[in-house]
């Protein structure tokens, strides 16, 4: 039963975010996230120095070994300092992971 219900949980979350378009995240991320995290993902070092953070490149293996569903919260959510983005749906935030996606 338990893994049935895994199963089908990733089945959904899998299926939610297939609809995602690199193209149309990349205008969204040029907008909403590149102010902070640079415009090929590299984070600006002077954005993480004056919120004392550190910004991996989201290109690292650190940030795409995180799950579609993980970079989803992050978005929608926030995460430590970074709060959550405003004015963003879950389409554009899935299309934004299917950008990042691309900077591997």
């Amino acid at each position: 039963m338990k893994t049935t219900i895994i199963a089908t949980t990733i089945l959904i979350a899998s299926a939610g975010l297939s609809w995602a378009g690199a193209a149309e995240g990349k205008e969204v991320y040029t907008a909403k996230c590149a102010p902070c995290h640079g415009a090929n993902g590299e984070g600006k070092a002077a954005i993480a120095k004056m919120y004392n953070v550190t910004l991996p490149a989201l290109s690292s293996k650190e940030v795409q070994a995180k799950t579609d569903a993980q970079l989803q919260a992050v978005i929608l959510k926030g995460q430590g300092k970074m709060k959550p983005v405003s004015g963003v749906t879950e389409k554009q935030a899935a299309d934004v992971i299917a950008f990042v996606r691309t900077l591997k």
